[in-house]
């Protein structure tokens, strides 16, 4: 038998080994993820795939739920997404690798990772981004996004790339060592022989998207590389250089914990998609997927 991305009940139960009465109560248990449409029981494989691997698993270490914190890289459709869906997770954004390091030390239950390999150009590989060592780790796909440099409106200095990064008449802000777009701006630069070293940096460094478009807006920098969402948000030109992949990566058992399973619920809604069209920048079409599951 071939198992589709949706199973009904009768193959979840040929798939499980057992009986259709035992789905039918782990489903009133809400024990088991399954969807409705139409009325009818349907259960995504890859989410039935992680219930059944964590109820497998006997690593003591990860049956203690972390806090309820929602940890690394900043994402303006994640940030408002976290308040709609009511997954009471508390936002604590300070980079992909601040996130890294809260996730290995049981510190945040979900972090949001965009790391670019400096040598591969790989989107967050776990092996190269610290996170190999999870036995339990899972990658959840959330979008795909658009990242280039914020400028102020009308562009009043022609900045056309990267090469103008290095003029001596502009000033780039930039964001923290650690930060996802600290990672892929080295490779970007990388890649045209460039150093990062020679840019000609703002006194400071932006710890958020908005951060950074706020001083492109204000006039305490010449532009910065962020997400395309923050450039319209705050009214700024956008120049697009690359499209990445934002995953959120949490521990197995941490998937099936209400915060997290209240907000995969809205990220299927047609609302998230109305706001992502709104904002700009985002593909959403494998938002919610597994990209790893150790």
């Amino acid at each position: 038998m071939m198992y589709h991305e949706l199973m009904t009940t009768t193959e979840v139960a040929d798939y499980l080994r057992l009986r259709q009465r035992k789905i039918y109560e782990l489903v009133r248990q809400q024990a088991i993820p399954c969807t409705r449409i139409t009325g009818k029981l349907l259960f995504p494989r890859q989410a039935v795939d992680l219930w059944l691997n964590n109820h497998l698993e006997a690593d003591t270490a990860a049956t203690r739920p972390p806090p309820e914190i929602f940890a690394g890289s900043h994402d303006p459709l994640l940030e408002w997404a976290l308040r709609e869906s009511d997954s009471h997770l508390a936002s604590l954004c300070r980079g992909s690798g601040d996130g890294v390091q809260r996730l290995l030390d049981g510190r945040a239950m979900v972090v949001g990772l965009h790391i670019t390999d400096p040598e591969t150009g790989a989107g967050n590989d776990p092996l190269r981004c610290g996170l190999g060592g999870l036995r339990d780790l899972v990658l959840i796909h959330w979008a795909r996004r658009r990242q280039g440099l914020l400028l102020p409106p009308g562009n009043p200095k022609g900045i056309q790339g990267l090469n103008d990064l290095f003029r001596d008449d502009v000033t780039v802000v930039r964001r923290q060592t650690g930060a996802g777009a600290d990672s892929l701006l080295r490779w970007l630069l990388g890649k045209l022989s460039l150093e990062v070293a020679a840019v000609r940096n703002a006194s400071h460094t932006a710890l958020g998207e908005d951060d950074l478009a706020l001083d492109v807006r204000e006039a305490r920098a010449d532009c910065g590389l962020g997400v395309e969402a923050a450039a319209r948000r705050h009214g700024l030109d956008f120049l697009p250089l690359h499209t990445e992949s934002f995953d959120l990566a949490m521990r197995r058992r941490s998937y099936f914990e209400p915060p997290v399973q209240a907000l995969l619920r809205f990220a299927a809604s047609a609302a998230l998609h109305e706001r992502a069209a709104a904002m700009g920048g985002y593909d959403l079409a494998a938002t919610g997927s597994v990209r790893f599951n150790a």
